[in-house]
């Protein structure tokens, strides 16, 4: 089914599905949070989605800049 569609519909369906993952990660934060800032936001989506991604000194200079 997927590899029937252009590359233009994959990369279309893929930008879609990413976006509504980010959508509910900010939801989930802001049930949580509803009060939450933005630069909470940024670190809450960073962690969410790449925080397993690095080492704990990696993900603390990541963090601060954000």
């Amino acid at each position: 089914m997927l590899l029937a569609r252009s590359p233009e519909e994959r990369l279309t369906m893929g930008c879609s599905m990413s976006a509504t993952a980010r959508a509910l990660v900010r939801a989930s934060v802001l049930a949580q949070d509803p009060h939450a800032s933005s630069a909470a936001l940024r670190r809450a989506l960073f962690l969410r989605f790449y925080g397993h991604e690095f080492e704990a000194a990696g993900r603390a200079r990541i963090l601060a800049s954000l």
